[in-house]
């Protein structure tokens, strides 16, 4: 089999109909590819329809897997249940379908999450020392990479793109822009709140961390995602975790800071965890997603050489809240 060339050939794409999907299909039609979108509305073909993802696959170039019901909503055993089984069917549909191609793709990147490393504000983590984490969100990274790198796909180069916070026109910017310019974009600071036997035993308790909202953030910017997928398509020595996140990592109190800046408004009511937890529970999202300290660096793209389009944070804000 010829391997396609790097940036040419044609490029499925799952969970098309995303935030980072429809920035990706719009790039490489620009770029003149051929794309096959895959989603449950708006795209070529649905996750039942076997047969076309099957021919869609077969002589691809480039896969992508970016599908998964968004973990911004609260831990219900029902919703639980939703983010694990949409990324674990929708990841073996395609392995099926890359196993049976006649051509299979040279180069299959998934979606996973820098959120599979533990809660860090005293060292960051890269691929070759990051110390994984436990609790349902983890629990949901690591089931998604086993199902991307199960079974034998010669032919095929996996990577597991550990994406950390993507800002771009949507995303978690839209919520965040809006609180900041009604008053409400300080820093973000954690504390005790009650934990229930249930939440225990679900492993979806945030338990309190770093103090005076310092928990790290670690961030990228959704150009720079699309610039990581075609410097895979360059570079077959990249195989295996990928951490698709900015060389300069920031904290929340900065963050916070910045989108202020961005918004140009000078004053934001700092937010404690009490006030944190019952925003949550009215807009039905979790504290984890803004508590969690994920320090995380780019230790394999930096190695590579890759350069980065915006490796600070103001820069990426002001250009992902301008739209």
């Amino acid at each position: 089999m010829t391997e396609p060339q790097a940036g040419r050939g044609r490029v499925v794409i799952g969970g098309s109909s995303g935030f980072m999907g429809r920035r990706l299909v719009a790039k490489y039609r620009a770029a003149g590819r051929e794309v096959v979108t895959i989603s449950r509305t708006n795209a070529d073909l649905t996750w039942d329809d076997t047969a076309g993802i099957a021919q869609a696959v077969d002589g691809a170039a480039l896969v992508i897997g970016l599908a998964g019901k968004s973990v911004s909503c609260r831990y219900t055993p029902r919703n639980r249940e939703a983010i694990f089984s949409s990324r674990l069917t929708t990841t073996a549909a395609l392995a099926q379908a890359i196993y049976e191609a006649e051509n299979p793709p040279a180069l299959w990147v998934n979606s996973s999450t820098a959120t599979i490393y533990r809660h860090a504000d005293d060292r960051p983590m890269t691929e070759s020392d990051g110390e994984l984490g436990s609790g349902f969100s983890v629990d949901v990274a690591k089931a998604w990479e086993r199902q991307l790198f199960a079974g034998d796909l010669p032919a095929t180069r996996r990577v597991a793109l550990r994406t950390a916070i993507v800002l771009g026109d949507g995303g978690v910017l839209g919520p965040l822009t809006k609180l900041a310019r009604v008053g409400l974009g300080g820093a973000q600071h954690d504390g005790w709140w009650p934990v229930s036997r249930a939440r225990r035993t679900a492993a979806t308790a945030h338990f309190p961390g770093t103090a005076g909202a310092r928990q790290r953030f670690s961030w990228i910017h959704l150009d720079d995602v699309a610039g990581i997928i075609d410097f895979l398509e360059q570079h077959p020595e990249l195989d295996g975790p990928v951490n698709a996140v900015s060389p300069c990592p920031s904290d929340n109190r900065t963050f916070m800071a910045t989108i202020r800046r961005a918004c140009r408004v000078p004053l934001g009511l700092p937010m404690p965890r009490w006030m944190l937890e019952l925003g949550a529970i009215m807009i039905r999202t979790e504290t984890e997603l803004i508590l969690k300290s994920r320090w995380v660096l780019p230790e394999r793209l930096s190695a590579a050489g890759y350069s980065f389009l915006y490796p600070e944070l103001e820069p990426a804000v002001r250009d992902a809240v301008r739209g």
